[in-house]
Order: C-alpha cells, then sequence, then structure tokens
C-alpha cells in the first residue's frame, strides 16, 4: 500500500470523524478511544494487517481483537473504509435497533468481527486463546518450506482491559508459554470513566508485563505513526514472547475543551464540540460521515492487496497438499469444523452396575476415547487435571518447544482458561475443552456468558457437582450454580446420571452448535442403570426421557419422579418401593433443560403428561425454576441451603436426599 504523510493524515482523521458522527448521531458511545488510537489503528490495518475484506474467513488472515470494545466505532470505521460487507448506512444507525453496528462488536453479526468485545478484559484474554491454536495448528501441520499457519493476533488493549483480573492470569500463561504471535497496541491515554487513571491505577505497567515474561516497547507520541510502525516490526521480531507497546494517546485527540478528560470517555462531544473539533482538525463541517475520495481509494487498496495474499497463500497451500496430501485434507477438515465420520467409534460402553462410577471418571475415558479419533480435540484444566479427568493420555503438555501438545495446564486460572477456550474456538481448526470444579464456575462467568452470547460450542467440564464431594463442605459444595448456569441463554447445562449418558453427553457436545456446553460431573460413584440411554437421539439428545415407566397393569394413583445426575438412582429405588406400596410411578431423567424445552410440545407432554399433577422432583441443588417442571401439584426435593463438611452420604442424608423421603413426599402427593 502506497503511502504519503498528507493522506496518512487524512485518513486518520477520517477515521476519527466517523466515530465522532456516530455516536453523536445516536446520541450514545465514546468518542474519546477511536479519537486517539485512530493513528495507531490505521498504522496496524494499513502497513501491517493481513486480512482480506472479500474473505473475512480465511484461515491464514491475522486476527484483530478490539478489546476496548467501547471502542466499536473504530473498528466499524476499519472494516467500512477497507471494504469489508459494511455499508456507511450501517455506520450511521450505530446502536440502533436491528444495526450491524451495536454498541460494541459482536461476532457473528458484522463480517471482520474476530469476537464479541465489551467486557473489559476479554478480549485480551481471549486473544491469548487464539494464539494459542495458532501456535498448536502450526506446530502440527507447518512443514519445511510450507508455512500454512504463519499469522499474527493483534489487538487494541484499554487502560481497563489491563486493570481487570482475566487480562492478568491470561498476560501470565502467555508469557509462560512464550507465544510470539501475540501483539498487543496498548492505548495508554490515562483516563477512565472516573477520571485519571492515577486514581487508582499508578503500577508499572510495562514492568509488570516484563515480568509476565513479554517483550515490552513505548511510544512516547500515539500520533506518531512512524514510531508506532517501528514498534510494530520490532515486535514481528520477537518469535518467543508475546508482545506490548504501550503508545501514549490523547483520549479524544483534537477536541479543544474535552481531549484527555473523561468527559469524553462515555458520551458524545455535543454538537457544539463536534463543530470546534472538526475546525481544530481542519475537517469540513459538513457534511456529517463525510470520506474523502483519495482517503477512500487509499483504504480500498487493502482488497486487492487482501486477495493478493489470499492468492499467494492459496498456491502455497496447493503446493503442500501435493506434497502431503493427508496432512492438507487433515487440516482443511478442521478448519470446517466437521467431525471424521469414525469419531464414536472408540466410545465405552456400559452394562448395569450397582456400584457403578463417577460420571467425571467416566468423562476421562470418553476425553480418551474421543482423543484417538477427534485429533483436534484438545483441552486441560485450571491445575485440576487428576480430579477433572482431563488428561489426554499419551499426548505431551503444550509447552514452549512443544506447540503440538494436546494437554493445557491453565494453572490457578479458571477465568482467563475460559476466555482462553473462547478464542481457540473462535480461531478455528480445534475443539477445545477445560475443566475446573463447579463452584468455580462463578470465577469463569463471565467468559461461560460471552460463549453464549457468541453463539460458539465451547465446551465447559465441571466436576464435583454437587454436595456429593463431601468433606471439603460448603466452600467447594455447588448448590446454586446448576441454576445460575441454566439462566444464562444460549447455555447447554448436561448433568448426566451415569455412565451411560455421559458417554451420551459429550456425544451431545461433541456435535452441538449454536452455544457452549456444560458439563456437570460427579466426584463420587453413581450406579449405572438399567433404563438409561448411551444414545443421545433417545436420551440425553432429547433434555429429557423416561427412564423407568408405570409398571405394566398398575392401575390407581400415578406419580411422576424426576431426577438429574446423581439423584435419579435415588428416584428409580423409591420407584420400587412406591410399587410396594400401590402406587406406580414413572421415572424422568432430566439431564438438561435447555435441550428438553427445544423438543416439540408433543413429546414433551408424553414425557411428562400434563394430567399427571403428583410429581416428585430431586436434585441436590437449588429450588429455583424447578416448578416449571413440578407444577402447583407437585414437590421439589433439593437445598435451598449451603451444604456442610461430612462424608457425601452423611450430608445427603441430612438433608433429605433420599429415598425414605423421596417415597414420603410422592405418598403425601396421592
Amino acid at each position: 500500500m502506497s503511502f504519503d504523510f498528507d493522506l496518512s493524515q487524512k485518513a486518520i482523521n477520517t477515521i476519527r470523524f466517523l466515530a465522532v458522527d456516530g455516536v453523536q448521531k445516536a446520541k450514545s458511545g465514546h468518542p474519546g478511544a477511536p479519537m486517539g488510537a485512530a493513528p495507531m489503528a490505521y498504522t496496524l490495518w494499513t502497513r501491517f494487517l493481513k486480512h482480506s475484506p472479500s474473505d473475512p474467513a480465511w484461515p491464514d488472515r491475522d486476527r484483530f481483537v478490539l478489546s476496548a470494545g467501547h471502542a466499536s466505532m473504530l473498528l466499524y470505521s476499519l472494516l467500512h473504509l477497507t471494504g469489508y460487507d459494511l455499508p456507511l448506512s450501517e455506520l450511521q444507525q450505530f446502536r440502533q435497533w436491528g444495526s450491524k453496528t451495536p454498541g460494541h462488536p459482536e461476532f457473528g453479526l458484522t463480517a471482520g468481527v474476530e469476537m464479541t468485545t465489551g467486557p473489559l478484559g476479554q478480549g485480551f484474554a481471549t486473544g491469548v486463546g487464539m494464539a494459542i491454536a495458532a501456535h498448536h495448528l502450526a506446530a502440527v501441520f507447518n512443514r519445511p518450506g510450507f508455512e500454512i499457519i504463519n499469522h499474527f493476533i493483534y489487538g487494541i488493549v484499554s487502560d481497563g482491559d489491563l486493570m481487570e483480573g482475566v487480562s492478568s492470569e491470561a498476560a501470565s500463561l502467555a508469557g509462560h508459554l512464550k507465544l510470539g504471535r501475540l501483539i498487543y497496541l496498548y492505548d495508554d491515554n490515562h483516563i477512565s470513566i472516573d477520571g485519571s487513571t492515577s486514581l487508582a491505577f499508578t503500577e508499572d505497567r510495562m514492568a509488570r508485563f516484563r515480568a509476565y515474561g513479554w517483550h515490552t516497547q513505548t511510544v512516547a507520541d500515539g500520533n506518531d505513526i512512524d514510531a508506532i510502525s517501528t514498534a510494530i516490526r520490532a515486535a514481528q521480531a520477537e518469535t518467543e514472547r508475546p508482545s506490548i507497546i504501550a503508545v501514549r494517546t490523547v483520549i479524544g485527540y483534537g477536541s479543544p475543551n474535552k481531549q484527555n478528560t473523561a468527559g469524553v470517555h462515555g458520551e458524545p462531544l455535543g454538537p457544539d464540540e463536534v463543530l470546534l473539533t472538526k475546525q481544530a482538525l481542519g475537517w469540513p463541517t459538513e457534511p456529517t460521515f463525510y470520506i474523502p475520495d483519495d482517503v477512500l481509494v487509499h483504504f480500498r487498496q487493502a482488497l486487492e492487496l487482501g486477495r493478493q495474499s489470499q492468492a499467494e497463500w492459496q498456491t502455497l497451500f496447493d503446493a503442500y497438499a501435493a506434497g502431503y496430501p493427508d496432512l492438507a485434507t487433515e487440516l482443511q477438515r478442521r478448519v470446517s469444523g466437521e467431525l471424521p465420520a469414525d469419531w464414536t467409534a472408540d466410545l465405552p460402553g456400559y452394562e448395569p452396575n450397582a456400584k457403578g462410577d463417577a460420571t467425571r471418571n467416566v468423562s476421562g475415558a470418553v476425553i480418551n476415547a474421543l482423543a484417538g479419533r477427534v485429533p483436534e480435540l484438545i483441552g486441560g484444566s485450571a491445575d485440576l487435571a487428576p480430579s477433572n479427568k482431563t488428561m489426554i493420555k499419551g499426548s505431551p503438555a503444550f509447552q514452549a518447544g512443544s506447540y503440538a501438545g494436546r494437554n493445557f495446564h491453565f494453572g490457578v486460572r479458571e477465568h482467563g482458561m475460559g476466555a482462553a477456550l473462547n478464542g481457540m474456538l473462535l480461531h478455528g481448526g480445534v475443539r477445545p475443552y477445560g475443566g475446573t470444579f463447579m463452584v468455580f464456575s462463578d470465577y469463569m462467568r463471565p467468559a461461560i456468558r460471552l460463549a453464549a452470547l457468541m453463539e460458539i460450542p465451547t465446551i465447559f467440564v465441571f466436576t464435583h457437582d454437587s454436595i456429593g464431594l463431601g468433606e471439603d463442605g460448603p466452600t467447594h459444595q455447588p448448590v446454586e450454580h446448576l441454576a445460575a448456569l441454566r439462566a444464562i441463554p444460549h447455555l447447554v447445562t448436561l448433568r448426566p446420571a451415569d455412565a451411560r449418558e455421559t458417554v451420551a453427553a459429550w456425544q451431545v457436545a461433541m456435535t452441538h452448535r449454536g452455544g457452549p456446553i456444560a458439563l456437570a460431573l460427579t466426584r463420587q460413584n453413581v450406579p449405572t442403570l438399567a433404563g438409561a440411554s448411551a444414545d443421545p437421539a433417545l436420551g440425553v439428545g432429547l433434555g429429557g426421557y423416561v427412564v423407568a415407566d408405570w409398571p405394566d397393569g398398575s392401575e390407581g394413583a400415578r406419580v411422576i419422579l424426576i431426577g438429574t445426575g446423581s439423584e435419579l438412582h435415588l428416584a428409580v429405588a423409591a420407584r420400587d418401593k412406591l410399587a410396594e406400596r400401590g402406587v406406580a410411578a414413572r421415572v424422568v431423567s432430566l439431564p438438561s433443560w435447555e435441550l428438553f424445552e427445544a423438543q416439540p410440545a408433543e413429546y414433551r407432554a408424553a414425557v411428562l403428561p400434563p394430567e399427571i399433577t403428583a410429581r416428585v422432583a430431586i436434585e441436590a441443588g437449588i429450588s429455583l425454576g424447578w416448578d416449571r417442571y413440578t407444577g402447583p401439584g407437585g414437590v421439589f426435593i433439593g437445598i435451598d441451603r449451603f451444604g456442610a463438611s461430612a462424608p457425601y452420604q452423611t450430608v445427603y442424608e441430612k438433608l433429605g436426599l433420599t429415598v425414605d423421603n423421596i417415597v414420603a413426599q410422592a405418598l403425601a402427593l396421592v
């Protein structure tokens, strides 16, 4: 791309005033960051970023993450100017209903947006996951002379991003892993909503990142595009450390009365200040959303440059496919997201067994059965692999110098792990999962929620899912967490009851699209039930199904017993005792509310006939939400309190999660 100083300055001001006009028209938004960060964004996008606006999904493109998502008009302006499918009319509908330019960038809505950002720190940490995936795929597929995977992950991060704890978790991990493909530009403008960052954020940020193991640089003047270019080139040359470049910018640059103040952070400039700012920077006051013709031609060179870069890569890939046909076919399959034809061939089978096994153990067996057939399956744990059973046997750990490894040691960084998993999935070519205790889903909830918002199928493995973990006590016993996870739209929570359902749950997780999956697994053994189904199409995949029906020929009183997870076998045992008392009971397993609600009304009514109002539901969690299944005539046996420290059998008994209590409650109803 050709450059001259005057045209570059005009292009930078075009970005600034598209943002100013968009925020002003919407009467809502954050104009200050785009105004200050426009020079570094321009430099990156026109001099370094490898992308193809006509094909935003090109596999070897550089990824760009605007972690400072409040500056979304910066990204929208760049996407429009460089030729992505984002017409100017969409910029003029910033933050309006149905537009492709919402208040923060959203993945899947706007071409060229690599991830949904807004909650600060998430973009930073998710970008680390993208870099992990890039390093892994390069190690697996690149061959001498054929760097098929050869791209960077860039991002613009803010003071707020660096304040959030998740970015510290992710930065520590990235430094340890020596992710040289990761380059962040830090919009060091010293202003947050409350005012100067000196109010709360005074450590030496670059010293902190050096301690993490990052390559650090500082650019003193955020308008010096040559200095920014020099810093980016140096970051690209650093292959064994992630890089962060602190660029000292002026928030709201050019605004005579508001630049370098908190007032320009989260509200429009106002009509008078817009006029003064345009005059101060020599910009036409009319029309709004003005793009000079020569500026548009300059930016739109990205279309042809992108096509050339992609064509060069395709030529290289064709030669690679000729020399390494199996690798090329495998890479194409992985990028497409298609599973191998025989991916279920080695899944274990389980016969009815009164002793059974912990579903976390079965999950570990399934992971290893899948791993042999699905090489893109990679994952790990937040320092709990022996408990979560997440290790892939026979594979090394993913570490610096061993990027082909499939086992991840995320450390005690649940939130950073969750965001990194999202980044690995968004990058493509891998199918990540990550494990921790279910109680720590609280620590990673923002990443889970963001996966749900993006509707990406990240797999979260939560073990120790109830009071069944026993002696560790209420600090580690999740009681409200199932309800909390079920409250997140687009998240499918699966709580399998036994070994068979766990096998089915993993099959559902591997094939599910449209949102993340949370597996809730037991620490304690649970019986393998005769009526449980390992076929997802007949059981878990439906969300709910009949495990044991009313006895043949039974007449008189009928009751429905509903259970999930480790409580289902209690319902099955209660059914037998009720039969001795002349009461016929149907047992329904309900491992996933979300999947059950997605079934046709006729199916749901067949499983839970509305005319049978005598219903008892049992789950080792709070009652919130269960009234939808128990109805006005039923009862719920659960735990509307915290747990206790004792052997798990004692905790279950003391809190009333017993066969005898289920029988008593059912008899009281009929």
